[in-house]
């Protein structure tokens, strides 16, 4: 039974992965090899002197993930919420100003594998604090914050499954 609800849960991340547009998807996959320290970011997805500063841009703003990680707050519980939220607000900020996630679902999908299930309930309140920062274009900032559902805002509770599906570099095989 429990081998079944895992391979539900992640044809649905194949199918929620696959609903994001190619730039998301690049931006996911490129994020998740700096911020899990999976693949050299450099060589695989610097396409030029923009994407490497971006990079180590990136690298520099994804140090907090391993404070954040082990910070998170017990549910109910205020301790610490002002560190936890100051820091997951700063790096969200910079994930959001690079303007490659276009709404909260892409957001969501890849703090979830940065931080694991256990950072759900912080999501809505870090991405809306975040995309409301006039470091966000006023463009964008009207596009992240109309794309968050209430009842993402509003959930009454979380999951605590951890993401089965967390996708990759693929290598196109010649011709």
């Amino acid at each position: 039974m429990r081998h079944a609800a895992n391979a539900s849960l992640a044809i649905a991340e194949f199918r929620e992965f696959a609903s994001f547009g190619p730039q998301e998807q690049r931006y996911i996959k490129r994020s998740l090899d700096v911020g899990l320290g999976r693949q050299d970011a450099f060589k695989l997805w610097a396409r030029d002197a923009e994407e490497t500063a971006s990079i180590r841009s990136q690298y520099v703003a994804y140090q907090e993930l391993k404070i954040l990680r082990r910070t998170i707050p017990a549910d109910g519980s205020f301790d610490g919420v002002e560190s936890f939220m100051g820091k997951l607000i700063r790096v969200s900020a910079f994930d959001l100003a690079q303007d490659r996630l276009t709404g909260f679902s892409s957001y969501r999908f890849l703090y979830e594998r940065l931080l694991g299930p256990d950072v759900r309930p912080w999501l809505p309140a870090a991405f809306c604090g975040a995309a409301a920062l006039p470091q966000i274009r006023p463009s964008s900032r009207k596009q992240l914050l109309q794309s968050i559902s209430e009842a993402a805002a509003t959930a009454p509770g979380w999951s605590d499954a951890a993401p089965c599906f967390f996708p990759e570099w693929v290598e196109k095989e010649a011709a």
